[in-house]
């Protein structure tokens, strides 16, 4: 097979694509296209991962009751979280849409398969936690597979994740790593939302390297 040639403009797309990659909360309820979900979950399984154990396993969450389970699960999580904070943090917080789900057309539960036979165990005997890390770099590029076709996608980690496995049933060697909202953004932008919300910006240096 002959080696593609990734010249200057292929990087330079590359790099407005990691840009523009952003953390979406506001949603059309336009519908996906068929077959471009599937062909974005092709994508996302070409990520690496630890033994070549491919860990990720996804879930459609479609039927409502389920929706409705993680729509609570969401509140719950976020009240509680909101106690942890006072003054204008607190009055920021519960000012901010941390969530997408209300209007996002598709959603998507990933989760890592820590009992997997895949792979023999190579890599993650000693550190366990490397199968999770390979489903969150299948979320990573499922992110930028989507942002590729112009479309977005939310993480909602405000969550209860036992609660979420319960709800979903799925077999208790899957552990949550992702509940992601998918779907059109209402709107393009290359700043972090929470940026232009007066939450937190970004370090002006954020690679911070150590040399020993």
């Amino acid at each position: 097979m002959t080696k593609p040639d990734f010249d200057d403009t292929f990087c330079d797309g590359l790099t407005e694509l990691l840009e523009w990659r952003r953390d979406v909360r506001h949603f059309k309820t336009t519908p996906l296209p068929e077959g471009l979900l599937d062909n974005l979950l092709d994508l996302a399984c070409l990520a690496p991962s630890v033994g070549n154990s491919q860990p990720w396993r996804f879930v459609l969450v479609e039927d409502p009751a389920n929706r409705k389970a993680v729509r609570d699960n969401f509140q719950e999580a976020n009240t509680q979280a909101l106690q942890g904070y006072d003054g204008d943090r607190a009055r920021l917080y519960a000012n901010l849409k941390l969530e997408g789900i209300d209007k996002a057309p598709v959603q998507l539960a990933v989760f890592a398969h820590e009992a997997t036979e895949q792979g023999h165990g190579l890599g993650h005997q000693s550190m366990p936690e490397m199968l999770r890390y390979s489903a969150v770099l299948a979320v990573h590029t499922l992110w930028l597979a989507a942002r590729a076709k112009g479309v977005g996608l939310g993480w909602v980690s405000i969550l209860d994740a036992e609660k979420v496995k319960q709800s979903l049933a799925v077999p208790d060697s899957w552990s949550l790593v992702a509940y992601c909202c998918i779907g059109y953004p209402e709107q393009e932008d290359d700043t972090p939302e929470l940026v232009k919300l007066g939450w937190q910006d970004r370090q002006a240096d954020c690679r911070q390297v150590l040399k020993r």
